[in-house]
């Protein structure tokens, strides 16, 4: 059974009937994990491993695993600060910035492999204007170039540690003040505006090799009158021939409020999928995937299919006992530990 264009969630610490009903659905390619599913590193490790289990090839399973507010692991593991400590270290010292922007990304990946998850949702490209709340320090920098160059950083240690990236929110979430979670959020810019400033980290990160975009649900109606996720324009002439990326094209959450305008969650997976997206989320609404899964026809490509195969984790990842006898591997940690320490003192995020 080949990997199907749906992205799911399960309820709880382990397996239970429902959830593996679904993930054995031919529809369904991934489970992405959630803070509700992790109570230790051993719990997360068998749970991924029943994952995989499920079916052959395994499914992907992902994570939103960027740092600072969205760290959904926490007990057992490094945190990792917001990225805008990177950010600002880049004001003072871009070099050793970019330094433990790599080292960051390689701890990052390194214990998500240890558990046995694929890859995380990160990194976050858009540009903070000061507009969004949703973004805020999740953000690199207002600087285009400080975001490309650190997050190219970022994505070499994510690839060092075993796992692929995914830039998001394109073209740029950041102008726009609205929380696509609970609201519509709408960006009068031009084009140029934004491809001049906000595309700009896309651009640069496309042409390095980064593997996959997750796009935002924001409307651009200079653009379109659709969200970026359901735009033909934004994925197909702006993202695949304009910037000429081959990756994987990931919805954001079709549950969120950002996506109500293409319809009930069967139309607003068309819509997506139609519109470029090779694989849609659909997040914390069982009913709905139930609703999904019975009514959506779709025929995953080809193209598809082998842009999802290369978003597996790499084989045979070191575990945490190997990692932690790695001098190296020791040191990051602690260089991680001191970002966002300001004269002896932890500054509060």
């Amino acid at each position: 059974m080949s990997l199907g264009p749906v992205m799911l969630d399960i309820e709880g610490t382990e397996l239970n009937a429902d959830d593996i009903r679904r993930l054995q659905h031919p529809l369904v390619g991934g489970v992405i994990l959630f803070a509700r599913n992790y109570t230790s590193p051993s719990q997360l490790k068998a749970l991924t491993a029943s994952i995989h289990a499920v079916r052959q090839p395994p499914l992907l399973i992902a994570v939103d695993h960027e740092g600072g507010r969205v760290q959904r692991f926490r007990e057992g593991f490094t945190r990792i600060p917001p990225m805008r400590e990177l950010g600002k270290l880049w004001d003072k010292n871009p070099k050793r910035a970019r330094q433990l922007a790599e080292e960051t990304g390689w701890v990052l990946a390194s214990e998500l492999r240890a558990h046995g998850i694929d890859f995380s949702f990160t990194p976050v490209l858009d540009v903070d204007f000061g507009n969004s709340g949703v973004i805020g320090d999740r953000a690199f920098h207002r600087n285009p170039q400080a975001i490309a160059e650190l997050a190219q950083s970022l994505i070499g240690g994510l690839k060092r540690g075993g796992t692929a990236a995914v830039g998001k929110h394109f073209p740029g979430h950041g102008f726009a003040a609205a929380d696509s979670h609970v609201d519509i959020p709408v960006d009068e810019r031009s084009f140029s505006e934004i491809e001049h400033t906000d595309i700009e980290p896309f651009r640069r990160l496309i042409d390095a090799g980064m593997q996959a975009v997750m796009p935002a649900h924001v409307i651009y109606p200079k653009v379109d009158e659709h969200p970026a996720g359901f735009s033909r324009i934004w994925l197909q002439q702006v993202l695949r021939k304009h910037l000429n990326f081959n990756g994987v094209i990931f919805s954001d959450d079709l549950a969120m409020e950002g996506a109500g305008v293409a319809g009930d969650v069967t139309q607003r997976a068309v819509a997506a999928l139609n519109a470029g997206c090779d694989m849609v989320l659909l997040c914390n609404r069982p009913e709905l995937v139930d609703e999904l899964l019975a009514n959506l026809e779709c025929k995953i490509s080809a193209v598809s299919m082998a842009r999802l195969a290369r978003m597996h984790g790499h084989r045979n990842p070191p575990d945490m006992a190997a990692l932690y006898e790695n001098p190296d591997f020791v040191r990051a940690i602690h260089a991680i530990g001191n970002l966002g320490v300001v004269e002896g003192e932890l500054k509060l995020a």
